[in-house]
């Protein structure tokens, strides 16, 4: 540790899940002087759930620019500032960039304090191949959106984007129409008691029929052939059915009847029913 220097900390708090912090960031923001925040009223909970009382300060894309100045003459005048955002790490499609910047260019030291991210988050459990790349969110207004999709449509990689829940299936019709044989991943409530993460092939997705809340993680997959597309499935209800198959028919009954309902490979409907399997015996 840098023995907590004055200069600007990035900190990276939790997606979703309170528990899901570094021992640092929380040695970090003990220490700071002033806490700048995308919310107050999220990151208090955050704060007080880890018993830490700090100076709030509100930074988002409305004031950002206008509390720069001070937060430099802060630093310089041997202050520790922490930046964190709602979820996630701090600039990566939140506010922040533009006080990193006046760091840089003022000579201030500014230190990374890593931790979860939405994006690896999603990638480790896409079942995708780790080469991807990262958008964030798309524009608002059709005319703009196909015109940055436009950009990115033929990449050979994995494309993540960060979906407000609301607008999903309005983003979906955008993503059918531009890229064709992929598969897509969506994590929804990640690291929560709700998580559930949805996959399909994307020229199949119709959409959401039920209207979700908070924020999605979206992953569409690089080009695919046939052989390679599965169907969508609701994890969490998939491995319910499962359990309640595997009480009444024997395991190779039931990875059979799951594959060829579900259209996924045996091996991994195999591999679901000996994680559950070794779940009961703990119990």
């Amino acid at each position: 540790m840098n023995s907590f220097l004055p200069g600007l900390y990035i900190v990276s708090t939790p997606i979703g899940n309170l528990e899901d912090i570094t021992l640092r960031a929380l040695n970090v923001l003990k220490n700071s002087d002033k806490i700048l925040c995308e919310d107050t009223r999220r990151s208090i909970k955050l704060l007080n759930f880890y018993g830490i009382k700090k100076k709030l300060i509100p930074n988002h894309k409305f004031n950002e620019k206008k509390i720069s100045n001070s937060i430099i003459q802060s630093i310089s005048n041997g202050e520790r500032i922490s930046i964190i955002s709602d979820a996630g790490t701090p600039i990566i499609s939140d506010p922040g960039l533009i006080i990193v910047k006046e760091c840089i260019k003022n000579k201030i030291d500014i230190f990374p304090i890593p931790g979860v991210s939405a994006v690896s988050t999603a990638m480790s459990v896409s079942g995708f191949d780790d080469q991807y790349f990262f958008y964030g969110f798309l524009q608002k207004k059709s005319s703009l959106i196909e015109k940055e999709i436009n950009k990115i449509k033929d990449y050979d990689a994995n494309i993540v984007f960060f979906v407000p829940a609301v607008k999903i299936n309005f983003y979906i019709k955008y993503f059918k129409k531009f890229f064709k044989c992929r598969n897509i991943f969506i994590g929804r409530e990640m690291t929560k008691i709700h998580e559930t993460f949805y996959r399909e092939n994307l020229d199949k997705f119709s959409g959401f029929k039920e209207k979700l809340k908070g924020e999605l993680t979206v992953v569409l997959s690089k080009k695919i052939n046939n052989s390679s597309q599965e169907n969508f499935f609701d994890e969490n209800k998939l491995i319910k059915d499962i359990e309640a198959y595997l009480k009444r028919y024997s395991l190779k009954d039931v990875v059979k009847l799951v594959s060829e309902k579900n259209n996924l490979s045996k091996k991994k409907v195999y591999n679901i029913c000996l994680s559950i399997k070794k779940k009961w015996k703990k119990i």
